[in-house]
């Protein structure tokens, strides 16, 4: 593939699509489950369901659109529009969704279906997105830099999250369910002028390149492409640093979710304050991310991400146990230490969103190498999946235990048993995701020197290099970064559903010249 020259404004449009994706989760995480406990009248447990059943529906439709998106080439759309650039275009319209969810005084069931089909509509966009990276440019840095141009775009939006609601209780009131209304509307006004943004200024891999690698294939009637859907989603997880990946991407995140889901609730139940500090305090908190994502990338960049992923880890976990020590030490200075470490959490977590999708984007090559395939839509489509699911039940989890803890929807004043609740979520829940993904980031090998080995090594392959001719360098690193050996690679084994059918098909001919 050879790399277009990529500008600023290029940089500029593939980050701002996470106006929508970090945007929205923002929002979500740090007040849906406060504005559905509060002015919808659903207790916590009815809220998490909401996020546990859009969970279970979007099971189905990310790695769906991940195979749609991955072959919708062969369609007139496809080849006009782009097989994923389509697929932002279409969903201009269609993200107006957003705005309902943040109607109040409505039943179960409507804020069930309109959730839902917000879900359905950003996997729509975040799944062809996630792929953009890797087919723009194969170059290390390069992408680096997407993904960070991503990221600051991820924390200027989660302050944005932070901060308009705080604004609109001060103009309207602590009461006043409009306020989400209000910032749910601005948000979506805000996901239509990205969307159009982004398509203008980013582009696929060249028709012809992926025509030519796909060769003949054989076309598939539909249960059969279902069954290949579920074969090459489940197939991402037989990738080594695909594994580990997951594991410090679950390690950053879900610590994440599980401290935005009742940092809120902290601030007002816990410490007595209201939703405009609660609102101050994310700001800041969001603020300080967007640095900690700078400093992730330059240290990335030009070290291994792992090390700066485990200072990251620690920053984060300084600031978490600072909020247990001063929630019971209640210090004179309660205010100015809320805001000191809120800002140590942050430069934490903003490497923590910049370093696992900047390791990500470097997974269909080491993909590639094994299969001897591009699939980045499959694996878009399993880490969507796998990054909300993970979220709805840790929000879910974070409703029943509340409910069990005493929690009174509607109350301004909470039990003990549910203070103290909120206290344990927010600090050992958010610690024990903090140490697994810390563990795992020791296992972790993909560094700038090993993914240029890498792609040297496909070059290689592609132009008709044996697989016995590999220098024993480049083996150690394929052998390591892959989990299988050397001359299982380039399609030589049973990963994903094209060469599963091909060693059963091998297989097959085997036991016919033996009989």
């Amino acid at each position: 593939m050879k790399d277009r020259k990529i500008k600023l404004v290029n940089y500029v449009a593939y980050g701002s699509t996470d106006f929508l994706g970090a945007g929205a989760f923002a929002l979500t995480a740090a007040w849906l489950l406060y504005f559905y406990t509060t002015f919808c009248g659903l207790t916590p447990v009815q809220a998490g369901s909401i996020f546990a059943i859009a969970r279970f529906v979007d099971a189905i439709a990310a790695p769906v659109m991940g195979y749609i998106t991955d072959n919708f080439h062969k369609t007139k759309l496809g080849r006009k529009f782009g097989r994923r650039r389509f697929f932002l275009l279409i969903s201009i319209p269609l993200v107006i969704s957003y705005t309902f969810i943040w109607v109040s005084g409505m039943s179960y069931w409507y804020y069930l279906l309109t959730y839902i089909v917000f879900e359905i509509v950003y996997t729509m966009v975040l799944i062809p997105y996630e792929t953009l990276a890797a087919e723009m440019t194969s170059d290390y840095k390069k992408r680096s830099r997407f993904t960070g141009a991503r990221m600051f775009t991820a924390q200027l939006s989660a302050v944005f999250a932070a901060f308009i609601p705080g604004r609109l209780v001060e103009a309207l009131g602590k009461d006043d369910p409009a306020t989400f209304l209000y910032t749910g509307g601005i948000f979506t006004v805000i996901f239509i002028c990205v969307l159009a943004f982004v398509y203008k200024f980013t582009w696929e891999r060249p028709l012809e390149d992926i025509l030519r690698e796909e060769g003949d294939e054989e076309k598939l009637p539909f249960l059969e492409n279902v069954k290949k859907v579920y074969v090459d989603l489940l197939s991402t997880l037989r990738v080594r640093t695909f594994r580990q990946h997951l594991g410090m991407y679950l390690g950053a995140y879900l610590s994440q979710d599980v401290f935005n889901a009742v940092f809120t609730y902290f601030i007002i139940f816990s410490l007595a304050q209201d939703a405009i500090v609660a609102s101050n305090l994310m700001t800041v908190m969001y603020l300080l991310q967007i640095l900690g994502v700078w400093l992730a990338m330059s240290i990335t960049i030009k070290l291994n991400p792992a090390p700066a992923y485990r200072v990251a880890i620690l920053l984060f976990m300084a600031g978490v146990i600072g909020y247990l020590t001063v929630y019971y030490a209640n210090p004179s200075n309660l205010m100015v230490m809320l805001f000191i470490l809120i800002g140590v959490a942050g430069l934490g977590r903003g490497g923590l969103n910049y370093i696992p999708w900047n390791n990500y984007s470097f997974i269909p090559d080491i993909d590639e190498v094994l299969t001897g395939q591009r699939r980045e839509g499959v694996f878009a489509g399993m880490m969507t999946f796998i990054r909300k699911a993970s979220q709805a039940l840790a929000i879910f989890l974070v409703g029943v235990i509340l409910e069990q803890a005493g929690f009174v929807s509607g109350e301004t004043a909470q039990s003990q048993s549910a203070l103290n609740a909120i206290m344990a979520i927010l600090t050992i829940g958010t610690l024990l995701f903090l140490l697994v993904g810390l563990f795992i980031s020791y296992r972790y090998k993909l560094t700038k020197e090993s993914h240029t080995i890498l792609l040297n090594e496909i070059d290689r392959l592609k132009a008709g290099g044996a697989l016995n001719n590999m220098d024993s360098k480049t083996r150690s690193v394929v052998e390591q970064l892959t989990g299988w050996k050397s001359m299982q690679l380039w399609g030589n084994n049973p990963v994903g559903y094209k060469n599963k059918v091909n060693f059963k098909n091998l297989g097959d001919e085997r036991k016919i010249k033996t009989s």
